[in-house]
């Protein structure tokens, strides 16, 4: 708590996390904007490249606030479907690392899940409301190199962790 109080940015963060409509006009306009843009989705969305709110509106719409604007142009169907993505992500690798027998396998492998899913989740939060700006892409969505070369990256040495694993098992 004192590393909040002691320094003036970190209170207005935790103050504009708090109410966001509050602070609108300065350090909570990017979750009131991410706000305005699910609000705008329905069910259905406006449909691709129909997103009003990534026109200047809500910035960084391309990097840690995508998801918003997914859900703005494809609705909470499409909003479902990316969530489904990793929960399906998640269940796939959890197999594939269960499959293995070689202890350091599982643990890397289950430590590269907990990074893309810890991710997905905490981008997933922020755009909705439930935790304060962090700054963190959505794995596999977000505008952004070294998000998305560490994303492929950790599923390459999944993938690599599977054909180890069957190698083995077919000898």
């Amino acid at each position: 708590i004192y590393g909040i109080i002691s320094t003036p940015y970190r209170v207005k963060r935790v103050l504009a996390f708090l109410d966001p409509f509050g602070h609108a006009r300065d350090s909570g306009y990017q979750v009131v904007q991410s706000f305005l843009a699910i609000g705008n989705a329905g069910i259905f969305g406006k449909g691709i490249g129909g997103s009003t709110l990534k026109l200047l509106y809500l910035p960084e719409a391309h990097t840690d606030f995508i998801l918003a604007i997914i859900i703005e142009e494809l609705g909470i169907i499409g909003n479902t479907i990316v969530i489904f993505f990793y929960i399906f992500f998640i269940y796939i690798s959890t197999r594939i690392i269960l499959k293995t027998e070689i202890y350091f396998y599982r643990i890397m492998g289950f430590g590269l899940i907990m990074c893309i899913a810890f991710q997905a989740f905490i981008n997933i939060s922020v755009v909705t409301g439930l935790f304060p700006t962090k700054g963190i892409p959505l794995p596999f969505f977000s505008f952004g190199g070294t998000s998305l070369v560490m994303s492929m990256f950790s599923v390459g040495l999944i993938l690599n962790i599977y054909k180890n694993t069957t190698r083995l098992v077919i000898k």
